[in-house]
């Protein structure tokens, strides 16, 4: 009898580096050091640059870089059907019709957010995704969320009980051993120490980078930096039109750079609307930087009284005025959140589909 195992669906070894793709690799790092040999495998397409080295955990390289949706539904659900001693588990709101397994359901965004996706990509996108929850929902083996506002919307939205739903949260210590690099001043002299706004994120529109370039036209004597990609789908339309001069778009940048800016901006902005989890603040606090965020969805839960906060539909709003509020230290906060904690909460899950 075959000893019945895990597969890891590896796909964000190739995918833009988002929220997901931060979470997913380290958790799978830290599952290696505490599994067992022949427990857990990664199924990756043989033809990426990147193939990672673990320890106990078995790198299957199968089949080749295609499509993410046809890399799942094609590829992925064959190689299951094909060796049924595996539970796939999946990282991010993707469940196989014909091998359903372990699925993290972070949010419902394109549930709750039909006016984001606009035009023939963006509404497929939104089929696809409003179909993957249902099938979530129905068939998954087990589903795993990141916070109470996600584990109700998802009960409440689905009928899924809150019980059969255990909440493993984000984290942040990925940070710990970045050394900053300062010459992302040199590349972007305008950048003065303490003296301007940060913002970090894909650039999609529940990012609402909106907010952002709304206020900045505003207060022109202050300036806000904004590192992040554009995703394939729900892009920010204000991005086609003239930026205001003091609103500085850096593109992608390295942690290296990301943890200087985080050191030395005034303040960390991010006026999503939108979120399940919300990584950034969290890694902002970590470099000591304090954190402007949006009073909506789960980050209020999340963040508490570590962060000042502001309404994401108005921009009416004094941001230096906001930082002199008094908010908590948040050494509490960062201690509660822990990638060796969440990766340990995942394995006892795992275990009980490992025999």
């Amino acid at each position: 009898m075959k000893k019945h195992k895990i597969l890891i669906n590896a796909y964000f070894f190739y995918r833009t580096v988002t929220g997901i793709e931060r979470f997913a690799p380290e958790i799978v790092r830290r599952l290696d050091e505490i599994c067992h040999s022949d427990e857990i495998a990664v199924i990756i397409p043989s033809n990426v640059s990147y193939i990672p080295v673990y320890k106990n955990i078995q790198v299957i390289r199968y089949g080749r870089k295609i499509h993410n949706v046809f890399w799942q539904m094609l590829v992925v659900q064959f190689f299951l059907l094909t060796h049924r001693e595996y539970t796939v588990f999946e990282f991010a709101n993707t469940c196989l019709p014909l091998a359903p397994g372990i699925v993290f359901l972070h949010d419902l965004y394109c549930e709750f957010f039909p006016e984001d996706f606009k035009g023939l990509r963006n509404s497929l996108a939104r089929i696809y995704n409003r179909w993957q929850y249902r099938l979530i929902c129905k068939k998954a083996k087990k589903i795993i969320t990141v916070s109470n506002f996600s584990r109700n919307q998802i009960a409440g939205k689905f009928g899924v009980k809150p019980e059969n739903m255990p909440i493993i949260n984000n984290s942040w210590e990925q940070f710990k051993n970045v050394i900053e690099d300062l010459s992302v001043f040199n590349e972007y002299p305008a950048l003065k120490k303490r003296e301007f706004y940060f913002s970090l994120g894909s650039l999609s529109k529940r990012k609402n980078i909106k907010w952002i370039l709304e206020y900045a036209r505003k207060n022109p004597d202050s300036i806000f930096a904004i590192s992040g990609v554009s995703l394939a789908t729900v892009k920010i339309e204000e991005l086609n039109n003239k930026i205001p001069q003091n609103v500085l778009l850096l593109g992608y940048l390295e942690d290296s750079k990301v943890k200087a800016l985080f050191i030395n901006c005034k303040a960390f902005l991010y006026p999503s609307y939108y979120e399940g989890f919300g990584i950034p603040p969290l890694e902002a606090l970590s470099c000591g930087a304090e954190i402007i965020i949006s009073n909506a969805a789960s980050l209020p839960e999340i963040f508490g009284n570590t962060a000042h906060y502001i309404d994401p539909y108005n921009t009416d709003v004094n941001l230096d005025q906001l930082l002199l509020e008094k908010v908590d230290k948040p050494d509490k906060l960062l201690a509660k959140y822990s990638y060796d904690e969440s990766a340990k909460e995942v394995y006892e899950l795992m275990k009980e589909y490992i025999s």
